[in-house]
Parts: structure tokens; C-alpha cells; sequence
């Protein structure tokens, strides 16, 4: 269930501190890119996991492609069984440069909710709504909102994230300010992941091998499986 719209100006917990994981040094304008061991151990492991993190006074936002998983058809082709998508996952701060990944809130974009993002005029906002488990007996108990509003004089971005839950009572919020340089990083991570999510650049690698080219035996290809939206 997505709405979009778009106008003009108008006991105990595990803390993390993120500084010896992913070296930040400035915690207002800090980003990171991570191939982190814990998640690529190229010897053991042909799986891949790549990030783009904003840390911010109030909480921290680290965005990451999903890729699709595929299907193998009765005539030998394959088709996509379920969607990739960019996971955002947003973390709140407990202290200086110290975040609690424990209380982590995730938000999964689609393809369509990618372009809606990535298509933002200066002066443009954006809102996504999901039920993680809409259409089943739990319907109406989570309730997630994503908000995308300008900062004002283009100078970014607010993301701002809502998690209702209904059955335990609570309601979190964080948000992060994203400057107009890290909203440029972003856009441009998400224009080239979005045919990548789609699986488009499978479906036209194996399109233009012809048969004396292609290799008898292709190697299977391992796809990330970290934790999906769903799990919160």
C-alpha cells in the first residue's frame, strides 16, 4: 500500500558503537561503505553485502540492496520467485558516536517506491505506507510510515520513519537529516541498483549469450539473505 504525494515550499540491550565498525569520524556529515568481515569472508562465502550510512546526531540511516531470488521453470529457465528491494534501516543513537542497532526499525522499498524517491524535486516530498502483514490475521497490527520532506532553500532532506505497534503499545520514531551532497550519493546508489533489484540485469545477461558462448555448466549464484523487514 504506498500513497505518494508531492508540493511546493510550505534489560539489557546491546549498545554498538559504530565508530570501531564502520570508522566514523565526523558525527554529523560521517557516511561509510561496508564490506564489514562479519558479513564477507571471501574464502568461505561468495555472498556480498555492500551499505551506504549517514550517522547523524539523533540516529543513523544505512542503506543496502536486496537482491531478487529466482525460480527454476520445468523448461530450464528461470524466473523471479520474489522481489529485491533497498532496505533502509534506521538506528537511534545512544550517546556520542554509540548507537543501539538492537532497536533498528526497517523499511524496504519497492522498485516503484525506489523511483518515486530517486524522481524528487528539490522542493518535493515523499510518503510510503506498509503493513508487514497485510492480508493475514495480524493486518493492522504494525504500522510503518516513511516520509521524505526538503529540508528547505534545497539543501536536503528529512527521512523520517514511524513504527506503530499496536499490539505492544509503542510507537518509535526517528528521523535523520540528509544533507543535499549525501541525498546526491543516495540517488545515484539507487538509480543503479534499481534494474539490479528487478533482476533485469540477469534477465539481459542471459539473453544476449547464445548457446556456442554460454558455458555448459553455469555456477549457481549465491544471493544475500540478511533479515527483511518483516522481521520487526
Amino acid at each position: 500500500m504506498l500513497r505518494l504525494s508531492r508540493f511546493l515550499p510550505s534489560t539489557s540491550r546491546r549498545v554498538s558503537d559504530l565508530k570501531e565498525v564502520l570508522r566514523s569520524g565526523s558525527l554529523t556529515f560521517e557516511h561509510a561503505l561496508s564490506t564489514s568481515a562479519a558479513n564477507y569472508d571471501e574464502n568461505a562465502s561468495t555472498k556480498k553485502f555492500a551499505s551506504y550510512t549517514v550517522f547523524k546526531g539523533k540516529a543513523a540511516l544505512s542503506i543496502s540492496p536486496i537482491l531478487p531470488v529466482f525460480s527454476k521453470l520445468e523448461s530450464g529457465a528461470s524466473r523471479v520467485n520474489r522481489n529485491g528491494s533497498v532496505m533502509l534501516t534506521f538506528f537511534p543513537a545512544v550517546g556520542q558516536r554509540k548507537y543501539d542497532y538492537a532497536k533498528k526499525q526497517l523499511f524496504a522499498l519497492s522498485p516503484t517506491e525506489v523511483g518515486s524517491l530517486i524522481s524528487l524535486g528539490p522542493a518535493e516530498s515523499c510518503e510510503f505506507f506498509h503493513d508487514p502483514s497485510m492480508k493475514s490475521s495480524n493486518e493492522g497490527q504494525v504500522k510503518k510510515t516513511l516520509s521524505i520532506t526538503p529540508l528547505g532553500s534545497d539543501n536536503g532532506y528529512f527521512l523520517n520513519i514511524s513504527v506503530m505497534n499496536n499490539g505492544q503499545k509503542t510507537n518509535e520514531r526517528m528521523s535523520v537529516p540528509i544533507t543535499k551532497a549525501e541525498f546526491a550519493v543516495m540517488r545515484t546508489a539507487l538509480s543503479f541498483a534499481l534494474p539490479h533489484i528487478m533482476g533485469w540485469d540477469q534477465a539481459l545477461t542471459s539473453h544476449s549469450q547464445s548457446p556456442s558462448s554460454a558455458p555448459a555448466s553455469r555456477p549457481r549464484v549465491e544471493r544475500p539473505n540478511p533479515d527483511s523487514e518483516w522481521d520487526r
